[in-house]
C-alpha cells in the first residue's frame, strides 16, 4: 500500500480531525505561544521559577539523545497530541534529511536515537533508516501508538522491530477500556491489546530477553500522573489478570498544555486552572533530569529543538534563528552540550510533582 493509500484509508477510519484542518487559531504556535506567554496573565514565568534554583538559569549537561520527528502523519488523531497529527498530515521527513541526522549520530556517537511523530513508522523511510541506525549500535526507541501495528500495510513491523531489536515505547493511556477509548478514539484500547500480544508473542516485554516494551500512561483530563512505581504496579497486576500481558515498565508523562490539549482546555474553561496546578506543583528536584538537558529534537525538515515541545510551539535552540541539522559543524556541537535551554510556561509540564520526560517521571 503507497502512502496516499494508507493516508485516504485512515481518514476513513479517522474519529476526530487535527486543528489544522478545523482551521482553529491555536492550530498554529504563534497562536499558542501568545496564549501561554501572555504578559497579562499573572502567572509566573518558568525562568523566574528556574532561577531561584540555578544560577544562570537552565542548561544543557551534555548530548547523549537524538530525538527525531518523522514527521506529522498518523493514524489516530488523539485528544491530547501536542504534535495535532493526524491522518490528513503531509508533513514526513524526506531521506536526504534523515542522512543529516545519521551523520551527526556517528560523528558524535549519539548513544540513544528516539524515533517518534506522528506514527514515525507511517514515514515511507523508517525501515530504511532503522536498518541504518542498527549499523551504528545506538539504542533505538519507537514510539508507537499500537494501533499503527495493525493498520493495513504494517502487519509485519512488529517482527520487523523485534528482529531489529527496536525498543518500543507505546502508548496506553488506561488499562481500562473506556479511559483509552475516551482520549484515543472508539476501538483504540482492543487494538492496542491485540498489538500487545503480538508484541508478547515475538519476546517483547519479558524481563529474560532484550526486546524492551515500555507503556506510557497520560492522564485523562488536566490532571497530573499518579506515582510511577504505584501506577506500574496496578498496570502489571490488571494487564496480567486482564489479558495475559507482561511489559518491561511503565512512564508516566503528564500532559502539556500544547496544541489540541490546549484547545481542550481552552474550550472546557480549565486552562487557568491546569496551568495553576502544574504551577503549584513545581518541583525543582526534576531540573537535573529533564530531557532537554542530555538530547536534542529534530523537526521533519532537520531543523533543531531543545526538546519536542519547543519543536511544536516552534522555539527553536538559541531561541532566534533556526538551526539545521546539516549545518552542524564541531564548534557547533560543542556548543550544543552547554547551551541555555530555551524555556517557557509550558515547561511548568516537565517539573511538576514527579517530574516528567520521555522517559516518565524524573523525580521521587
Amino acid at each position: 500500500m503507497d502512502l496516499r493509500s494508507q493516508r485516504l484509508d485512515c481518514v476513513r477510519n479517522s474519529v476526530a480531525s487535527t486543528l489544522l484542518r478545523r482551521l482553529h487559531p491555536l492550530a498554529t504556535a504563534a497562536n499558542q505561544g501568545s496564549m501561554l506567554e501572555s504578559p497579562a496573565s499573572s502567572q509566573p514565568y518558568f525562568a523566574s521559577s528556574v532561577q531561584e534554583h540555578v544560577d544562570g538559569g537552565l542548561t544543557a549537561a551534555n548530548l547523549d539523545t537524538m530525538q527525531v520527528n518523522l514527521g506529522k502523519l498518523c493514524n489516530q488523531t488523539c485528544s491530547h497530541c501536542h504534535v495535532d497529527a493526524g491522518p490528513e498530515r503531509r508533513e514526513v521527513m524526506a531521506r536526504a534529511t534523515m542522512e543529516d541526522c545519521l551523520d551527526v549520530i556517528r560523528r558524535v556517537g549519539i548513544a540513544n536515537v528516539d524515533l517518534t511523530g506522528g506514527a514515525p513508522e507511517m514515514n515511507p523511510h523508517f525501515r530504511w533508516l532503522v536498518a541504518e541506525l542498527k549499523d551504528t549500535g545506538c539504542r533505538i526507541i519507537d514510539r508507537c501508538n499500537l494501533t499503527i501495528l495493525s493498520t493495513p500495510g504494517f502487519e509485519d513491523l512488529a517482527a520487523f522491530l523485534a528482529a531489529n531489536h527496536v525498543e518500543v515505547v507505546a502508548s496506553l493511556p488506561c488499562y481500562l477500556e473506556s479511559n483509552t477509548d475516551r482520549q484515543r478514539g472508539d476501538g483504540v484500547f482492543a487494538k492496542s491489546i491485540a498489538a500487545l500480544k503480538r508484541l508478547n508473542a515475538l519476546g517483547y516485554g519479558y524481563h529474560d530477553t532484550s526486546l524492551v516494551l515500555s507503556l506510557v500512561y497520560n492522564p485523562i483530563g488536566p490532571q497530573l500522573p499518579p506515582n510511577q512505581a504505584e501506577l506500574e504496579a496496578a498496570y502489571r497486576r490488571e494487564l496480567l489478570q486482564r489479558h495475559g500481558l507482561s511489559f518491561t515498565r511503565l512512564y508516566t508523562i503528564t500532559n502539556m498544555p500544547i496544541s489540541r490539549f490546549l484547545a481542550e482546555l481552552q474550550q472546557s474553561g480549565r486552562y487557568d486552572e491546569y496551568m495553576q496546578r502544574l504551577i503549584d506543583s513545581f518541583n525543582p528536584h526534576t531540573l537535573d533530569g529533564l530531557m532537554c538537558r542530555r538530547m536534542v529534537s529534530v523537526d521533519w525538515q532537520g531543523y533543531l529543538f531543545d526538546c519536542d515541545f519547543n519543536q511544536m510551539l516552534d522555539l527553536p535552540i538559541g531561541g532566534v534563528q533556526r538551526t539545521h541539522i546539516r549545518d552542524l559543524d564541531d564548534e557547533k556541537l560543542q556548543q550544543l552540550r552547554s547551551r541555555a535551554i530555551v524555556v517557557g510556561r509550558h515547561c511548568f509540564g516537565c517539573t511538576a510533582g514527579s517530574g516528567s520526560s520521555c522517559q516518565g517521571a524524573v523525580a521521587n
